[in-house]
């Protein structure tokens, strides 16, 4: 930024001394009758490395389109592993589960959001994040706690924290009116991977884009068998991955005050579940087929008087077949499917009585139910009203945000007997102060409170009546300073930010399996008791001349404790799948049109149950990724090319226990722009 203005000032310099100096010579010119002359002048190029745009009000990350391959990401869960906080579980190779935790909270804490609209499933209330490609994606973000706009659904508020997936929308000009991408990723364990994007300028008001994306795996990979003590080499099987995604848009944009989208999105996917590694039992019955389909429409409105209109709605269908041919009943084997609705409509409005201060009301509705072909089952439809008021203020060096939330949840059965309805008033309060004018140096805290219903499985799976659950409460305390400048030397800038936390969860759902899934328990056991810090630095250098680099960490320490009992055996021990200590690092330096980067991740030692006994022991991990870049021309074509090697050292280890992970494996990225 500071490149930018000084580089303004410096042209307008120029300009007024050139003026003066034209004006002389047409003087000079009237007054001894030369003749005019011209002379061409050398391009100047101009280049450096800009501060990336810093959110302070509340802790913010993010990572763009262009880092993608800096961070050897494959799909979403790939690119926000390197965020503090965040604890992502990877039930392992290419098509496998991958939901995401921050800060402890569990995956049902989080919201993904698809260009501000909330990706909902009502039945588990966790959002698979490896189907979703980064093709179509131009920036992903996590917001801790909720984002600072207040003018979005009210549904977006009703979480701990919100990770927003904003697409690619067109750019174009009269000059040029199209832009079309097209690749082809290949690697190990049989990957190949073609995708397209089309985008399109249809007027100077209308546009459109469209991608297509296949993958295609055999998943199959061998790792080291550590169980019982042996050091032999297993062969993960049961692995492959068939998946297809469409999507696109259609964007309208008057001018910046009027805007209209309309966009869809279509996802196919079968897949094998390997199953856990045991006493070297061998998963390959188990299938999944998935196909999942939404289109939403969102038109914004903004007049001169500051008022400020989003109207925003979706439509989605889900549906799962899951089979195990292995299963023991009267039929044969499992074979169920699993089909989820819903319909969502919001509006929000907002408007600024003064110009420092800025009021809000949003209203959601939702309607979604779920079919599933087991005994017994409920069939339950879920009614969902959410309810916002939110203000913005700014005073001198202070900034206040506070809101409300209000959720009301029904349901109805076609049993007897359905949950109780309930109602929930949820406030945020949120303060900031800018110890230095100029926002080098910031003050943050915040407090939150939430509810989590449970989701329709809890409630409904395998349940002959409801069960008598009630709503996880959590309050979340958050204090914490960022720092962040440009310098004039070989440190282009430097931003740091730290965040002391506090979570405190009363009510904690959990789900015991037992001898097969007719039997679960679902109970309100626990409490939980969340202590940690987040800490982030990244800059950028200039190590020679001609050369840029980067350098970012993200560290982050949890003690996140059981304290629902003093008299149980696992009181005050950390909670299922928490480490302690992670670590993401991540350096990168680019010469012209070349980059090299390397990526490492440090996990330390968990367990996978509340009783943190030896028995129930993970061990930590650190695995290093590497990538190299290059771009050039061909007959006035852009290229791109990468090469990512995962898993640099080849490290045996998983995530989620007796899942091992892949070991180092290889892939390649040829993409071309017209």
């Amino acid at each position: 930024m500071l490149i930018t203005i000084s580089y303004v000032l410096s042209s307008a310099r120029f300009i007024k001394r050139a003026g003066m100096l034209c004006i002389f010579s047409l003087s000079a010119g009237t007054a001894f009758s030369q003749t005019d002359t011209t002379k061409t002048i050398k391009q100047v190029n101009i280049q450096g490395i800009t501060m990336p745009a810093l959110q302070t009000t509340l802790p913010v990350q993010s990572v763009t389109s262009a880092n993608f391959a800096q961070y050897s990401a494959f799909n979403v869960a790939d690119a926000v592993r390197n965020f503090s906080g965040v604890n992502v579980r990877d039930y392992g190779g290419i098509g496998g589960l991958k939901t995401v935790s921050v800060r402890s909270m569990g995956a049902n804490y989080t919201n993904v959001l698809y260009d501000g609209i909330l990706l909902n499933d009502a039945q588990t209330g966790q959002i698979d994040l490896g189907r979703f490609n980064l093709l179509n994606l131009k920036e992903i973000i996590l917001y801790i706690a909720q984002p600072v706009n207040i003018c979005l659904p009210a549904r977006s508020y009703s979480n701990s924290a919100v990770l927003s997936l904003v697409t690619a929308q067109p750019e174009l000009t009269i000059e040029k009116p199209y832009q079309v991408i097209a690749g082809m990723r290949t690697g190990s364990f049989g990957l190949i991977n073609p995708y397209l994007q089309w985008q399109q300028r249809l007027n100077n008001k209308w546009s459109f884009v469209l991608n297509g994306y296949t993958q295609n795996a055999n998943g199959n990979y061998r790792f080291k068998d550590n169980f019982g003590g042996r050091d032999t080499i297993g062969k993960r099987v049961n692995s492959e991955v068939s998946a297809q995604q469409i999507d696109g848009g259609v964007y309208y944009s008057k001018n910046d005050s009027s805007k209209f989208r309309l966009q869809f999105n279509y996802n196919n996917a079968n897949r094998g579940l390997p199953g856990p590694v045991i006493l070297n039992a061998v998963y390959q019955d188990q299938h999944l087929t998935n196909q999942d389909a939404f289109i939403q429409a969102a038109y914004e409105r903004i007049w001169k008087n500051s008022l400020h209109l989003l109207l925003s709605t979706k439509a989605s269908h889900n549906y799962q077949h899951y089979t195990d041919a292995s299963f023991l009943n009267n039929n044969g084997g499992a074979n169920e499917h699993y089909t989820q609705r819903e319909i969502y409509q919001s509006a929000a409005l907002a408007y600024k009585p003064v110009k420092n201060w800025e009021i809000s009301y949003a209203a959601d509705i939702s309607l979604a139910d779920i079919d599933i072909d087991v005994f017994r089952y409920a069939y339950p439809t879920r009614l969902s009203l959410y309810n916002m008021l939110a203000s913005n203020l700014s005073l001198g060096s202070f900034f206040l945000q506070g809101s409300l939330l209000n959720t009301y949840i029904n349901d109805n059965t076609q049993t007897p007997v359905a949950a109780r309805s309930r109602s929930a008033f949820t406030p945020t309060f949120i303060l900031n102060y800018k110890v230095i004018n100029n926002n080098e140096l910031t003050l943050r805290a915040f407090y939150k409170n939430l509810y989590r219903y449970p989701n329709l499985s809890e409630q409904y799976y395998y349940a002959i009546q409801p069960r008598a659950l009630k709503p996880e409460q959590a309050r979340q305390y958050n204090v914490g300073a960022v720092y962040n400048k440009n310098f004039n030397s070989a440190i282009q800038y430097l931003t740091l930010s730290t965040d002391a936390y506090y979570y405190n969860v009363d009510n904690k759902i959990f789900t015991f399996p037992g001898r097969s899934a007719e039997i679960i328990s679902v109970r309100n056991l626990g409490k939980v008791d969340i202590r940690g810090l987040d800490a982030n630095i990244k800059t950028g250098f200039t190590p020679l001349f001609g050369w840029q680099g980067s350098f970012s960490a993200a560290y982050t320490y949890q003690r996140a404790i059981d304290i629902s009992s003093p008299g149980d055996s696992f009181y005050k021990d950390q909670i299922p799948y928490t480490p302690k200590h992670t670590l993401a690092l991540n350096v990168g330096l680019k010469h012209r049109a070349a980059g090299i980067y390397f990526n490492h991740i440090l996990s330390s030692s968990r367990y996978y149950s509340s009783n943190n006994s030896p028995q129930y022991y993970v061990p930590g991990y650190n695995v290093s990724d590497a990538s190299v870049t290059y771009d050039f021309k061909l007959y006035g074509q852009k290229i791109h090319t990468s090469a990512e090697v995962n898993n640099l050292f080849n490290k045996n280890y998983a995530i989620v226990d007796s899942y091992p992970m892949p070991p180092r494996s290889l892939r390649l990225t040829l993409q071309l722009t017209i």
